[in-house]
């Protein structure tokens, strides 16, 4: 895909959801939908599925979620039907809590080998087996201060396509979607790598 083709993409259907979500699964290559299950998160998965119900949905479970984002998850995936691909870290959160105690606060200096371990890891392990060409994802500029700046697709050094395309959707928007076709919603929601909802992860820094 060219420059052009992107800039033509992005300005036709940057935002037209249900559109750029057709045209990239039109696209005839691999493809996944990454979720951790946070708010609004049935939406992405709701518009990638009604496409195509087999595309895989990978999951990078860090072990800490709360119990309502676990019981989301597979009410979510059962009313969906989700070819859910769950990756966990190497080791399980009591090994790591056992060995190297709480989660490491923001300032502390093992918190980026934290991230690594149940984050980063774990995904570069799901790019590794799964082999996509195209990566849906729920990014929403609101987040944070780097994905105000992203365009809804975008093409990674590696060269997977990444695409966004509730990118300049808002929570009511959002809400509205899940009201109009019945999906459910989350909003007990914890990600230990950020800490902060305006933090970057450092997954999307790094992908």
């Amino acid at each position: 895909m060219t420059t052009a083709d992107l800039a033509r993409v992005n300005a036709e259907l940057g935002r037209n959801a249900p559109g750029l979500t057709a045209w990239a699964l039109g696209l005839g290559a691999p493809t996944i939908v990454t979720t951790n299950f946070r708010p609004f998160e049935a939406v992405i998965l709701h518009l990638v599925t009604q496409v195509n119900p087999d595309v895989p949905v990978v999951w990078m479970d860090n072990g800490y979620n709360t119990e309502a984002t676990y019981r989301f998850a597979d009410e979510v995936t059962k009313q969906l039907g989700l070819n859910l691909q769950i990756y966990l870290p190497l080791r399980s959160r009591a090994h790591r809590e056992a060995v190297d105690g709480a989660t490491p606060a923001l300032d502390d200096p093992r918190h980026a080998a934290f991230t690594e371990e149940v984050k980063l890891e774990p995904f570069a392990r799901a790019l590794r087996e799964t082999a996509p060409k195209v990566w849906f994802t729920a990014l929403r500029a609101t987040d944070t201060a780097v994905r105000a700046q992203m365009e809804p697709v975008s093409i990674n050094p590696d060269g997977l396509i990444k695409v966004a395309p509730l990118l300049h959707w808002s929570s009511k928007d959002l809400h509205e979607y899940c009201v109009k076709h019945g999906l459910p919603n989350n909003f007990d929601y914890v990600d230990p790598t950020k800490g902060e909802d305006n933090r970057e992860c450092g997954l999307h820094l790094t992908h």
